[in-house]
């Protein structure tokens, strides 16, 4: 068999009966889906997918379809048309097919659906004819003509929405569906004008051709740059590809006991177990979700047509027992029969999912493990966000939907371009749109919340908010927004661009100005999940804090303990810097001593401080790492200081004593301070600095033993390459203990460690781990030395050009980089226990409150994380679905 046939002989298309839920990597999700809804007995209008395979080798070829595509269609075309009893192109009982895009990641409202396709001048009339409903059939014409002109011809969305305004207007009509036919057939003609002036072709009649055309566009939309914005924030991978769904059309816009709607099994704002979404009567399922009218609450059915109602929470329920999952349901309903055009697990806010997970464990949907695993840590960070003060006694300017809550507070912006450059300048932004489409995307990912004046609760706002946890306020309907002045009114009051506002996007209010915010409180639901995913996790969860007040903060968001503490923030106080600086400009070992004995009493109080503070939990403390010039001024500002003072002629003693510290800055100055004098170099050369601190340290665990405190120091010594510089150094803590126990008759044995940050360590942590008794791996720093980059000058110079362009998948210092950074930690841990089995090792950098860097951390067996005291729920949760990602719940290491 030669290369083509066997690529002919590859299948392209299944039929919805012919595939299932499990074939979601093939068929993509919505036609895993319509295949499982099938084979399981919903009323599903039939079709069929083609693969996402296909998209595949469409788009590795340059725009080529795969031989034996177009063939293979017209099969399945065929057995369509045999089960409908209509033909496609046929003048007088045409059939007529919705094409939509079908990713194996749920993308939603961010790649391309037409829906009417196989219509032409021929067809409308026939079906005019047959239905008795010439407005009707030219509705369906004018809004194919419309999407097939948007999507496929590329003609500017504006045009058409221009002229259609213009006939509501013509008509004084608020609302398409009260246009009659003899303007939606002038409208057609319209349209079809447009496209002839934009295109310089007529708007395709050949149904087989429209459908041809439609499958290119879906194909190309996976690499539009909505699509591509959305996979690089979900980070979602560029090769899965779209699958292509052709589906029999089915109507909602065919009188009044038509419609169409979205539905989720609960409430995906707050998860409460109730039947939520909304209908729009007489309209198509486009109408719903771009927000173009707002629609009726879900709910309002269950009075005016119960039947209806009653139907639509029996698919809801079968669904969410079926996938054991909220779904998110799009339904039409056809001269009052129901079909089912679309289910998949909804988008939800941070507190819905949650309350869903745990709930659903409850009513014995799912297990806890899987309970776990529903809920995404990253978005639960979210729930931590304050809101409005419920106490407020102000006015709301207007009242729209409550589409996503939380609140957001900034300046108003209109244009999503502009909400990109303000957001990346790290200005706070809120965007303010009539509704918002797909192509908006990037401007709601950089805006603080967003506001609409029209659309629902499923609007493409409301979903894409709620799905990134942005606050968001819908259907603000008293806002009218006039884009081209950059202004919007309310009533006599006029904003304008750059005001600021608050949106309260769990109530739908909207201030003017800003308005107090209040700090959130955790739900029972939220405790009892964290709990679970205590008992799952083998990981510790430890924090890095520096004061008492954050000691106490992170032990009450459950932190195990503290894995770093900085004592060279200690040093940064006002009334410390003089001493500090005294220390450092000493001449002799005797001056230094004497400055040094001022900070101890200082730092000692601190140590207090903190370890009384995580009483009975180890509390890692880091002997000084940075270089000593961060202590003095600038070298800049020294020399303006000292050429002013010269050229005034003014303090003679003042100018001698700047010229002083400007020799010394000068001294200490480093071309490349993060790779000088710094870490346990300082201690190498300055041994009197460490061992103050040591000296501090164990008479504040001496004087808190004798009250009874349990605290629990450990001393982790900074940046070690080489074992004897560990060994130098502990010599000389362990002889300062030996001092203070001898004084206070108190036994101070402490563990003794080292904080991994170069690569050195790393690949020689045999030898390392027969000094240290446990291992820190300071990820930010050895990151920075394992790619050679310094930090600062990569995010802000080249960095963002690189995750651009695919080359670093992830910003290195934000998810751990498991390929390079991540194989010296596996190194350093195999060959450290190797030495030393009890081994304690932990990480204590940024990653240790990232998800993914917390996942790696488990599987190569660390035995804590640390991270900000405002990771930590974060973390515990991270870790306890890393411990049921893998299926079992191991026992912690003592630590």
């Amino acid at each position: 068999m030669t290369a083509v046939a066997a690529e002919r002989a590859r299948r392209w298309v299944y039929f919805f009966d012919e595939g299932s839920g499990a074939d979601r990597m093939l068929l993509g999700g919505k036609g895993a889906n319509l295949a499982e809804m099938t084979r399981i007995g919903l009323p599903v209008p039939p079709g069929f997918t083609i693969t996402t395979e296909a998209c595949k080798a469409y788009l590795a070829t340059g725009g080529q379809f795969p031989p034996g595509l177009m063939e293979q269609v017209d099969e399945k075309l065929a057995r369509l048309e045999e089960e409908i009893g209509r033909r496609f192109g046929d003048p007088r009982r045409p059939l007529l097919v919705s094409v939509r895009s079908g990713a194996p990641v749920s993308m939603p409202g961010m790649m391309d659906t037409i829906l009417n396709l196989g219509l032409n001048d021929e067809a409308v009339r026939g079906l005019a004819e047959e239905t008795g409903d010439a407005r009707f059939a030219f509705d369906c014409y004018r809004r194919l003509i419309q999407m097939f002109g948007e999507v496929v011809l590329r003609v500017p969305a504006s045009r058409f929405e221009h002229a259609l305004e213009a006939a509501r207007q013509r008509r004084g009509v608020r609302f398409d569906h009260e246009l009659p036919a003899q303007e939606l057939e002038g409208l057609v003609e319209t349209y079809k004008e447009i496209v002839r002036k934009a295109t310089g072709a007529e708007f395709p009649q050949d149904p087989r051709r429209q459908l041809e055309l439609a499958v290119r566009a879906v194909f190309e939309s996976w690499n539009n740059e909505r699509a591509k914005v959305y996979r690089r924030i979900h980070k979602v991978p560029d090769d899965l590809g779209t699958a292509v769904n052709v589906q029999a059309m089915v109507f909602g816009n065919t009188g009044p006991d038509s419609g169409t709607g979205v539905m989720f099994t609960r409430n995906p704002s707050t998860g409460d177990n109730e039947l939520y979404g909304e209908y729009l009567p007489n309209a198509q399922g486009e109408d719903v979700v771009a927000g173009i009218r707002t629609p009726e609450p879900i709910a309002r059915l269950a009075e005016e047509r119960p039947e209806l109602y009653r139907q639509l929470r029996e698919v809801a329920e079968r669904l969410e027992r079926h996938y054991r999952d909220m779904q998110d349901i799009e339904f039409t309903v056809d001269r009052g029969r129901l079909f089912v055009l679309q289910t998949r697990s909804g988008k939800r806010t941070a507190a819905a999912a949650v309350r869903i997970a745990h709930d659903m464990v409850r009513e014995g949907l799912i297990d806890r493990r899987t309970a776990l695993l529903r809920v995404d840590p990253e978005q639960v960070a979210r729930l931590l966000h304050k809101h409005v003060d419920p106490n407020l006694n102000v006015e709301p300017l207007a009242q729209g939907l409550p589409a996503s809550p939380g609140a957001a507070v900034g300046a108003i912006v209109f244009d999503p371009d502009e909400a990109e450059r303000l957001g990346r300048e790290g200005q706070a932004v809120i965007l303010v749109r009539p509704e918002t489409t797909p192509d908006d995307i990037h401007g709601i990912v950089a805006a603080q919340g967003v506001l609409t004046s029209r659309g629902g609760m499923t609007s493409h706002a409301a979903v894409v908010a709620r799905g990134m946890g942005k606050p968001a306020v819908c259907g603000c309907e008293a806002l009218r927004i006039d884009l081209e002045r950059e202004e919007c009114r309310v009533g006599d009051r006029v904003l304008r661009k750059g005001d600021r506002i608050t949106i309260d996007g769990a109530t739908g209010r909207v201030f003017a100005g800003e308005v107090p915010l209040v700090e959130p409180e955790l739900s029972p639901e939220f405790r009892e999940l964290l709990a679970w995913a205590d008992e799952a996790r083998r990981l510790r969860v430890m924090a890095n804090a520096d004061t008492p007040e954050d000691a106490r903060r992170a032990r009450e968001f459950g932190a195990e303990g503290i894995g770093l503490c900085r004592t060279e923030h200690m040093f940064m106080g006002p009334e410390r810097v003089p001493a500090v600086q005294r220390m450092i400009m000493a001449e002799t070992r005797e001056e230094r001593e004497a400055a040094l004995a001022e900070l101890e009493t200082m730092q000692q109080a601190d140590f207090e401080g903190i370890l009384e503070a995580m009483a009975g939990l180890p509390v890692t403390i880091r002997l000084l790492d940075p270089p000593l010039h961060e202590f003095l001024p600038s070298l800049e500002e020294l020399l303006v200081e000292v050429t002013r003072l010269e050229l005034t002629g003014a303090d003679p003693a003042r100018l001698e004593e700047r010229r002083e510290l400007l020799r010394k800055v000068r001294a200490l100055h480093e071309a490349n301070p993060m790779l000088g004098h710094r870490g346990c170099r300082l201690g190498v050369t300055f041994p009197e600095v460490y061992e103050m601190q040591a000296r501090a340290i164990f008479r504040a665990t001496a004087k808190l033993r004798r009250r009874g405190v349990d605290a629990r120091p450990e001393i982790m010594i900074p940046l070690v390459a080489h074992v004897r510089e560990l060994a130098f150094l502990r010599e000389r803590v362990e002889a300062v203990r030996r001092q203070v126990e001898e004084e206070t008759g108190i036994s101070l044995r402490v563990p003794i460690g080292t904080m991994i940050e170069v690569p050195r360590a790393a690949l020689t942590a045999g030898e390392v781990a027969s000094v240290a008794e446990f291992f820190s791996f300071g990820t930010n720093d050895l990151t920075q030395t394992t790619f050679g980059f310094s930090r600062d000058d990569a995010e802000s110079k080249f960095l963002h050009h690189y995750l651009a362009e695919k080359i670093l998948p992830e910003n290195p210092f934000i998810s751990l980089d498991e390929q390079g950074v991540g194989r010296l930690l596996r190194i350093a841990v195999e060959e450290g226990r190797r030495a030393r089995p009890e081994l304690k090792v932990g990480i204590c950098g940024e990653h240790g409150g990232d998800p993914a860097s917390i996942e790696f951390c488990h599987r190569i067996g660390l035995d804590y994380v640390s991270c900000s005291p405002f990771r930590v729920l974060i973390a515990r949760l991270a870790a306890g679905r890393a411990a049921a990602a893998e299926g079992g719940e191991a026992e912690p290491r003592d630590v």
